[in-house]
């Protein structure tokens, strides 16, 4: 376990900012996590898992801990059930694929999400109509200051639409090492009703689906629509999809009989921030070395070298251009460094 100095997290990031660490160590066993919190919990640092769900603006003046657990193992099975264990330094869609090639299904509409799996539950990742929390059992984590191992419940988690007790009162107060999930072996349960799904397994000639035929379509439908980070700048979805009120809802479609919607409750409708953004006449619009991507409203990009704090000024516009045009109030999905 060693400490560098003056570490760029260009690599580790996948808007590409390159904000510098003023310290960095990789974190590969929890017996390393253990002691170096002993030694650093009462000074700044900084959790950095796959990098994927965040935005930099600034340099980390604090020792930048990447947490880069590896191992998936079996933990108990029966005949149609399997509990999963994966460490919390996984890549996600890494570990996606490992499950589809044990014939594990649950997650493949989570395929390509990045970010690892340590992440995933602190977002309660979702796509295509499947959240984290449909498949999660447990995880375990690690106490900060007292560098103790506490397994969370699902109930313990509090899970909400991209919400969870992570980013809530536990917030910062925790370090997730490993998670547990509950997939099933056989009667897969398949989840096609969400988005493209049907038409894209349509488009490819599948009329049997497995869960792999799933994971391909959702693969190929982000794949058309998100840009690869790898040659684009961005964390994905930067937004939020806003929950409003029915009479909110209602109001809004008077002036906006297209907008497209999905109920959440009797009360509640879920309205599309893409189609807000895009509506707003963002989509496409490019800023300098910075924008939004021309294919999907809710995905901001970093076309090479621009700075954290240019894009996050560009989504401040773009929230207070939907408030006025609006009047609804978009948060971000991703944290704000």
């Amino acid at each position: 376990m060693t400490i560098e100095k003056n570490v760029s997290l260009k690599p580790f990031n996948t808007f590409g900012i390159d904000a510098k660490a003023t310290s960095y160590c990789n974190i590969s066993t929890v017996e390393e996590l253990k002691s170096i919190l002993e030694q650093q919990y009462q000074n700044p640092f900084f959790i950095l898992g796959g990098g994927s769900n965040m935005l930099l603006t600034k340099d980390i003046e604090a020792l930048v801990l990447h947490i880069n657990l590896k191992g998936i193992t079996v933990e108990s099975e029966t005949d149609d059930k399997v509990i999963v264990k994966a460490m919390a330094g996984e890549n996600w869609h890494d570990f996606v694929l490992w499950c589809l090639d044990h014939n594990y299904g649950g997650i493949e509409n989570l395929s390509l999400i990045p970010g690892n799996v340590g992440t995933a539950p602190i977002q309660n990742i979702g796509a295509y109509g499947v959240e984290l929390k449909d498949v999660f059992v447990s995880c375990e984590a690690m106490h900060v200051e007292s560098q103790t191992l506490k397994t969370f419940t699902k109930e313990d988690c509090k899970f909400d639409y991209r919400e969870s007790i992570f980013k809530q009162e536990l917030k910062g107060k925790y370090i997730i090492t490993s998670v547990n999930f509950e997939l099933s072996k056989t009667s897969h349960k398949l989840h096609m009703d969400y988005g493209a799904i049907k038409d894209q397994l349509k488009l490819s000639g599948v009329t049997n689906p497995t869960i792999s035929d799933v994971s391909e379509a959702v693969i190929a439908i982000r794949q058309s629509k998100l840009p690869d980070p790898k040659e684009i700048g961005n964390s994905g979805s930067f937004f939020k999809n806003p929950i409003i009120s029915k009479a909110q809802f209602e109001k809004l479609k008077k002036n906006f009989p297209e907008v497209p919607s999905y109920k959440v409750s009797d009360e509640s409708i879920k309205v599309p921030a893409g189609w807000l953004i895009e509506k707003a006449g963002f989509k496409g619009k490019r800023f300098n070395d910075y924008g939004v991507h021309n294919k999907q409203a809710l995905v901001l990009v970093n076309y090479g070298n621009a700075k954290g704090s240019d894009i996050y000024d560009m989504a401040l516009l773009i929230k207070k251009t939907i408030k006025r045009i609006f009047d609804i109030s978009i948060e971000t999905e991703v944290n704000i460094i």
